[in-house]
């Protein structure tokens, strides 16, 4: 599709495309995270690129990822679906889930690293809770 035939979208139509507040799709835009719209204005308008745009980000976010990590994986795609973990440094921040198995027993997660879906997670806490009871209880493992 050539830019005379491009579909345009108004701000309004873009953000609801992507259930998103307009003023989060401009907070992107601020950001750098999401190209600036064509025209200016009112005659402001936003192409197919934009909602690739917020859509990308979107995935990322629903993939527990910062802002900050999507703005570095935008600015290098060819690094594959998801590049490594920046290298842990004194003062960095994560992001970890916290599962109680039982008093004493805690298992902790990192769910950029550890490639499992909530359901997996749940699967995961509900076989260790039960691998305890069986350990308690002098069964074999």
């Amino acid at each position: 599709m050539n830019e005379a035939t491009e579909r345009r979208y108004s701000i309004d139509e873009l953000a609801a495309l992507v259930e998103l507040p307009r003023r989060t799709v401009r907070y992107y835009i601020q950001q750098g995270l999401v190209d600036r719209p064509h025209g200016s204005r009112r005659a402001a308008y936003y192409t197919n690129r934009h909602l690739e745009q917020l859509l990308e980000i979107r995935k990322w976010q629903r993939a527990g990822l910062s802002l900050e990590r999507i703005r570095e994986l935008l600015r290098a795609p060819e690094q594959g679906e998801l590049p490594p973990p920046r290298p842990r440094g004194r003062g960095s921040v994560e992001v970890w889930s916290h599962v109680v198995i039982d008093p004493g027993i805690e298992l902790h997660l990192a769910p950029d690293q550890a490639n499992l879906s909530p359901e997996q997670v749940r699967t995961l806490a509900r076989e260790l809770v039960a691998l305890v009871d069986r350990i308690r209880k002098g069964g074999r493992t």
